[in-house]
């Protein structure tokens, strides 16, 4: 689509105005001359009026071709006062191309034809004084009105077409802030499996070699592998249908934090000047590990977004639920009151963490309340 030479399509109610003005456009032209020809030369009104509704049809292909319309019902105009309303609309849609190699020449055209008819016309014969400036006017007005059309056409496609871009452009930073994500939560689950599967290894190894070993340290050792065994496919469970991208997605990473230490990185979020309000007695260390992740980078990111947008306000934080009903975990913060320079408006960090709960099972909400409070949601299963 190329913004100059978009044409929109146009409605019901965009033919039919443009329809009756080309109407009372012919009928102010014909009028009185009409009914000269009707009572004196009644061949002349129906020949007129036959290449008045020839120049009418034309019309319909004055998109498809509009330099060959606009030049066909002008051409007209110089026998037919009836076609001087098509002539008219012909000559404003070949303007909203705004070429000037086109509406100069064209322009001349319908000149010509306007002196011309009215030459012809048995009624009001006006001097050229007068009848060039009224042509020039009505050339000047249509050719004006048309190329405006075109303008604001254009200028509309080219919003069109950056909003376009900009949603593309935007579905593109979501898409990749959610392989950034997969591919974080995958290198977890790489550190997490390697440390079960490496348990497992060393016990299946102590019952292949270990020939002392009673019957009360097998079944011990066979439970750890047991215990070991669930847990591996438990975190394996939360990581499939994730692609890794990069030969590094597999490179080891420090230990990963459990919800045991969501209090050291409030304590760390009050060292900088946020005040944080924890309610409730919720006890984090009875958090699974597998689920432990997630909630604290649910607050981890919570913090962040708080801190960038409102750092000046309390941010709450709660804990509920538990083994039967899951784990809810709220923040809140009071909305900033007066200005302030924006932060960045990227919104990628909730749409991963968005994403990192949903691939846990659990799910984010976010929302401003009427009272002006930022409430993040977040939703996770227990581990069975």
């Amino acid at each position: 689509m190329h913004p100059v030479t978009y044409q929109p399509e146009l409605g019901l109610w965009g033919r039919t105005w443009r329809v009756l003005l080309v109407l009372a456009l012919s009928g102010l032209a014909w009028g009185a001359v009409a009914a000269w020809q009707w009572d004196h030369q009644r061949w002349w009104f129906w020949s007129d009026l036959g290449v008045g509704l020839v120049s009418l049809a034309l019309l319909r292909w004055r998109r498809a071709h509009p330099v060959g319309v606009a030049v066909v019902t002008n051409v007209l105009g110089f026998v037919s006062f009836s076609a001087g309303g098509p002539a008219t609309w012909a000559l404003a849609s070949m303007a909203t191309r705004r070429r000037w190699r086109e509406i100069v020449p064209l322009g001349a055209l319908g000149f010509a034809a306007g002196l011309s008819i009215e030459a012809l016309n048995p009624v009001d014969d006006q001097p050229l004084a007068i009848m060039i400036p009224l042509v020039v006017l009505v050339i000047a007005v249509t050719v004006g009105w048309g190329m405006y059309i075109g303008s604001r056409r254009e200028l509309l496609a080219t919003l069109r077409e950056r909003a376009v871009t900009a949603e593309t452009e935007q579905a593109a930073r979501v898409a990749q802030a959610r392989t950034a994500e997969r591919a974080r939560i995958a290198r977890e689950m790489h550190d997490v499996l390697a440390h079960r599967i490496s348990l497992v290894t060393m016990h299946a190894g102590a019952l292949v070699y270990r020939e002392d070993l009673s019957a009360a340290d097998m079944r011990s050792t066979a439970g750890i592998i047991q215990d070991n065994a669930h847990e591996a496919m438990i975190e394996l469970r939360e990581v499939l249908g994730i692609l890794r991208d990069g030969p590094g997605d597999a490179d080891p990473e420090l230990p990963q934090p459990a919800a045991s230490d969501v209090p050291e990185l409030i304590d760390e979020a009050r060292s900088t000047g946020m005040r944080i309000e924890e309610v409730g007695g919720f006890d984090l260390a009875a958090v699974p590990e597998s689920l432990g992740r997630t909630v604290y980078r649910v607050v981890q990111e919570a913090l962040t977004n708080a801190r960038k947008h409102a750092p000046d306000t309390r941010v709450t934080i709660t804990f509920s639920g538990g083994p039967s009903e899951g784990l809810r975990v709220v923040v809140r913060n009071p909305l900033p009151f007066g200005p302030r320079s924006p932060a960045p408006q990227s919104g990628l960090g909730l749409v991963g963490l968005a994403e990192r709960t949903a691939l846990a099972g659990g799910s984010l909400t976010h929302r401003t309340t009427t009272d002006r409070q930022f409430v993040l949601t977040a939703w996770l299963p227990w581990p069975a």
